[in-house]
């Protein structure tokens, strides 16, 4: 019998005998978990880092001020820094204002006087809207509110810089001004030079 018995074990296993085996043992194991990427959030982050690099490059371009014989920015003593904003521009000849790239477009011709035509003045010479410079700022304003309602960190806050030339007239920067209030770009600061110690010894 312990002859038998030995014979028995050492017996050569058929092909189903082997594949019976196998998946007897395959179906004992726990299913392993499929281990995979997901690449939607990272898209998602990669959106978001890319709109907030471009605000950046147009606020950090929107303050870089180049003079010219159009345009001599006045000096200031204060050390206050200038807010990154939209820009609106005021040289002896003509008014400029952001297009959607954040170029700086000529919007207005100045007369001679450096004063505002009145063909693109509501009302005439007695008027101050600025119909042009209003249509442009509307849609920014647009524009600055729908961010607002995406990116809650982001509120609009009506912030405006003006550059002006010294020689401005004061009925010109007037218009602008009121203009730039009823789209609601209240709160307005001037770009100006801070007046060094050679500026001021008249170097």
């Amino acid at each position: 019998m312990a002859e038998q018995g030995e014979q028995n074990e050492h017996e050569i296993a058929t092909p189903s005998q082997v594949k019976a085996r196998i998946r007897r043992i395959l179906s004992k194991q726990e299913p392993q978990e499929e281990n995979f990427l997901n690449i939607y959030p990272m898209i998602d982050m990669m959106t978001i880092l890319l709109v907030f690099l471009i605000m950046q490059f147009a606020n950090s371009t929107s303050s870089k001020v180049t003079e010219s014989a159009e345009l001599q920015i006045p000096y200031t003593i204060s050390r206050e820094a200038v807010d990154n904003a939209l820009t609106v521009t005021v040289s002896r000849r003509e008014i400029l204002a952001p297009d959607a790239k954040q170029v700086q477009e000529a919007l207005v011709t100045l007369n001679s006087s450096g004063q505002v035509d009145a063909n693109d003045k509501q009302g005439g010479n007695t008027g101050f809207l600025i119909v042009p410079l209003l249509k442009r700022m509307e849609l920014h304003r647009d524009r600055l509110k729908k961010i607002a309602q995406a990116h809650p960190d982001q509120p609009f806050t009506g912030t405006v810089q003006i550059i002006a030339d010294k020689g401005t007239p004061f009925r010109t920067l007037a218009d602008v001004i009121y203009t730039l209030g009823q789209c609601e770009f209240k709160h307005i600061r001037f770009v100006l030079k801070e007046k060094t110690k050679a500026a001021k010894s008249g170097i």
